[in-house]
């Protein structure tokens, strides 16, 4: 793969001499610059060829405010044109910088990211829950309710949560390192956690032979699919190991102790994402 200066020359010698005076004169835009060289090498290290999509590549001095204004969208939610003074740039053209950013992340991610698990994915999953005392467990699966600030006023009925807020439903799958393998987020508030679970397709990969056996035998019963471990809302299924809600033997808190804590992978999995994202 090639280096990024071989795929994308940034600057010569004299307009290097010259950024770091000007850095000197503007140590505001020196740390600004410093953000975006590091994100033209991380970006170009990976997917080079699209590289240009996102940057603005010029002999004596390249410029990415339009990044800039992308990750601002999506890290603090704000309007196109929030920042229209700041960073110098107008409403069209933040969206389209914006579209154009998303469709670049995507393309340089989507391969390893948005994908189903693979047979190494499935061992690393399978060796994770037996240690943490959950043989052939595949993770965590749970609903969070994602408070729509910008809900339109026509859809706020559809869209008004059990908090009286509108919101938008994300259920997803996480490990304990928080690696979403699978999402589905847009459903309404005003559903519940069996009814997304109902219209998503989290189960389809075993129901069509996608996903790899996973074998094993509990109380003398054999089992060819991994688990997943759940909330006591949802149903009874042979994919999903609930908490026991009101345990009274020693042997019951221990599991209920055990599979909770587990469990906390959500959690912490939706507080970043909370915390990161304010795009909704």
């Amino acid at each position: 793969m090639a280096s990024s200066s071989q795929a994308f020359p940034l600057a010569d010698s004299n307009s290097s001499s010259s950024s770091s005076s000007s850095s000197e004169d503007d140590p505001f835009g020196a740390l600004i610059q410093q953000d975006q060289d590091e994100l033209y090498e991380i970006m170009n290290s990976v997917r080079p060829e699209i590289v240009e999509q996102v940057f603005q590549i010029r002999k004596k001095k390249w410029y990415i405010h339009q990044t800039t204004t992308a990750i601002c969208i999506l890290a603090y939610g704000c309007v196109a044109d929030h920042y229209d003074e700041y960073i110098k740039i107008g409403e069209s053209t933040a969206i389209k910088c914006f579209k154009t950013f998303c469709n670049a992340i995507v393309t340089v991610y989507a391969e390893e990211y948005m994908r189903l698990p693979n047979e190494a994915d499935i061992a690393r999953l399978l060796e994770e829950g037996e240690h943490r005392g959950f043989s052939s467990m595949l993770g965590s699966i749970d609903c969070m309710y994602w408070e729509w600030k910008n809900c339109p006023v026509e859809w706020q009925g559809t869209h008004m949560g059990r908090s009286g807020k509108n919101t938008l439903i994300l259920e997803a799958v996480a490990s304990q390192d928080l690696w979403i393998w699978y999402a589905l987020f847009g459903m309404p508030g005003s559903h519940n956690d069996i009814y997304v679970l109902d219209h998503s397709s989290v189960f389809n990969g075993i129901v069509n032979g996608q996903l790899l056996p996973v074998n094993y035998v509990v109380n003398g019963h054999h089992y060819r699919t991994g688990y997943y471990l759940s909330d006591c809302i949802c149903p009874k299924w042979t994919t999903l190991m609930q908490t026991i809600p009101y345990p009274t033997t020693t042997k019951e808190k221990l599991f209920a102790q055990l599979q909770e804590a587990a469990r906390k992978n959500m959690e912490r999995t939706f507080g970043v994402l909370q915390i990161k994202w304010a795009i909704i």
